[in-house]
């Protein structure tokens, strides 16, 4: 009994910070962009041009494009709301943004309000650039 209340202060004390851990986003978030003076920009890689910010249930969406002439280069998320189907959605939205060459596409499954929001954002940019 004397060993009892040690080890269960121990115990609880020691999982403190696992239940208190969060992980980190991942390399494609950007959870508090601060926003540009401008949101065209001409760079050596191309214009690159901000999306605009769609607050969604789960949280705020914004995207960067770049474009090469008419051509989308790369998309960059400047926000996303902080959740594992949405880190995990990202990097394929990125990815058939480029195949497709537009705001047109697939909603990703379990992610599908950062999908719409991913969307509206980028074809804000898109239009933005003109």
């Amino acid at each position: 009994m004397k060993r009892a209340i040690p080890v269960v202060a121990l115990s609880i004390a020691g999982l403190v910070p696992v239940w208190r851990y969060e992980p980190s986003a991942g390399g494609t978030t950007v959870s508090a962009a601060r926003p540009a003076p401008d949101s065209t920009a001409a760079t050596a890689a191309g214009t690159v041009v901000k999306g605009t910010t769609v607050d969604t249930e789960k949280g705020p969406v914004q995207v960067r494009a770049t474009f090469d002439g008419d051509r989308i280069t790369a998309v960059t998320m400047l926000r996303q709301p902080d959740h594992p189907q949405t880190t995990a959605a990202v990097p394929v939205l990125i990815a058939e943004t480029l195949k497709a060459q537009s705001a047109d596409v697939d909603t990703v499954s379990g992610a599908t309000v950062t999908s719409d929001g991913y969307r509206e954002s980028l074809q804000a940019a898109i239009d933005a650039k003109g």
